[in-house]
């Protein structure tokens, strides 16, 4: 920012010239600027505005427990967390190994999002008589397709 102020032809000589360019710096920096950071070069509104936002409960007449946790995930491919006191396993996939995420908890509901991209990973129901909640695909790699053979007579 202090470069970005520097470099205008036109300097600030009063407090309210200076707010007028920090105004003009922060809406270019979050809603035109690309991110190097980002997925997809995005802005920082972009990001921002493709995760789901908490809005106020209706019925609070019920006991739940909603929490949001900060986790990456495992090599394998999981991530770990407590429901009702039992620890459980999630799948997400190896693919996203490594990957900075933020599960949001709502008793037994699970939504596992991109912290970078907002992007939704997983959504499931939580099996309480599983340790371990499958990603529903079938074990082992993702099947390639093969090449047609062409066989000349």
């Amino acid at each position: 920012m202090k470069k970005w102020l520097r470099a205008q032809p036109h300097q600030p000589a009063t407090l309210t010239q200076l707010q007028a360019l920090l105004e003009v710096f922060t809406d270019e920096y979050n809603h035109r600027r690309p991110h190097r950071s980002l997925p997809h070069r995005a802005t920082p509104a972009t990001a921002y505005q493709a995760r789901p936002k908490a809005t106020p409960g209706t019925d609070r007449s019920t006991d739940t427990h909603d929490r949001v946790r900060h986790d990456t995930i495992s090599k394998a491919g999981t991530i770990t967390l407590h429901v009702h006191s039992q620890l459980h396993h999630i799948g997400i996939g190896k693919t996203y190994a490594g990957t900075y995420v933020l599960p949001l908890i709502h008793d037994p509901d699970v939504r596992v999002i991109d912290a970078a991209t907002g992007e939704i990973l997983r959504e499931l129901t939580i099996d309480p008589r599983r340790d371990y909640q499958p990603t529903g695909r079938p074990p082992g790699p993702a099947p390639t397709k093969q090449k047609a053979r062409t066989y000349e007579t």
